[in-house]
């Protein structure tokens, strides 16, 4: 499941809000908003940068919104822009605002429980940033118990420690062969490694509207991987002959611009079985010692995080990776 598919309930709570106060705009006998409820209005639904966010934090000050609400604002900006450093950073300032905190003066939350739940998540994030997987549990159970609604919020995070401590005992085959879909002999992954850095499996379907939709952005970031010593496998996880074949028909018009190796997985233990990948696109970074160093959404920062490692001349490209 793409990150952004993780629907968390402060959105929710936060779109309904929206939708009344729109739908309350519309009755004449609704009084206009005042100039406090306009600036925290766009305070809420600032997205585009943190120049912008700067702005109307400043323009809100102006109009009396009061700290709790920017605060939480703030929070909401990072979480949508899954800037988990920066949420992390914030913890101090929820470890002070805990006990000033005032439901009046909250913008999105109606009870203090969910406050609490939140800064327990803060909590937790910020102790995944340390590696310290006991104090993440501790933390996000106890805002699971204050705000049980909020699970979604919680769950990304949860599935992607497990994934890691999965894939640290995976160990790839580089002696493996695989079925091209466009037929042939069958393909070694370690013929496609020779002298290359690492190797980047990039698992989807033609029959997924998300890997159709992101495919130019993957011959983009393919090529930028191959011009930086990086080689790359696409698998189509479903061997049935349609799918075989509907692959083909949208690899073939690529051309010259079909980046890599396009190849179908096994029947028997499947990689992506192994690899644990349960949505489409994902892509997974291995070593060439076969050892998975990230396994996830193409649009990732750990991706090129993890990239970097292997050498810091690599750059994402400014398209990559941003398809919705």
């Amino acid at each position: 499941m793409h990150p952004r598919s993780a629907i968390i309930s402060l959105f929710t709570i936060l779109s309904v809000a929206a939708a009344e106060t729109k739908e309350a705009d519309k009755d004449p006998d609704h009084p206009a908003q005042t100039a406090r409820e306009v600036a925290l209005d766009q305070l809420l639904s600032e997205r585009e940068s943190d120049q912008e966010l700067r702005k109307v934090i400043s323009a809100a000050r102006d109009a009396g919104v009061k700290e709790q609400a920017i605060l939480e604002a703030r929070f909401l900006y990072h979480i949508d822009r899954r800037e988990d450093d920066a949420i992390a950073a914030m913890l101090p300032e929820f470890l002070k605002q805990q006990e000033l905190f005032r439901i009046e003066d909250s913008a999105i939350f109606s009870v203090k429980e969910d406050w609490l739940a939140i800064t327990e998540y803060v909590r937790a994030i910020a102790a995944l940033k340390k590696g310290d997987k006991a104090s993440f549990k501790t933390h996000i159970t106890e805002g699971f118990w204050l705000s049980p609604r909020q699970a979604a919020a919680f769950a990304p995070h949860i599935e992607r420690l497990r994934l890691e401590e999965s894939m640290s005992t995976v160990k790839i085959d580089f002696e493996s062969k695989f079925i091209a879909t466009g037929g042939g002999d069958p393909v070694s992954l370690s013929s496609l490694m020779k002298d290359k850095k690492a190797l980047i499996l990039h698992f989807w379907s033609p029959a997924s509207r998300e890997c159709e939709a992101s495919m130019p952005d993957f011959l983009i970031t393919a090529g930028t991987l191959g011009e930086n010593g990086i080689a790359v496998a696409s698998f189509i996880p479903d061997s049935t002959p349609d799918i075989i074949a509907a692959a083909g028909a949208m690899i073939h018009p690529l051309g010259g611009k079909a980046t890599g190796a396009w190849l179908v997985d096994r029947k028997e233990n499947p990689l992506f079985r192994e690899l644990r990948v349960q949505a489409l696109p994902v892509f997974v970074l291995i070593s060439n010692e076969g050892r998975v160093l990230f396994n996830g959404d193409p649009s990732d920062d750990a991706l090129w995080d993890a990239l970097k490692k292997l050498d810091p001349r690599i750059k994402r490209p400014d398209s990559a990776g941003l398809s919705e």
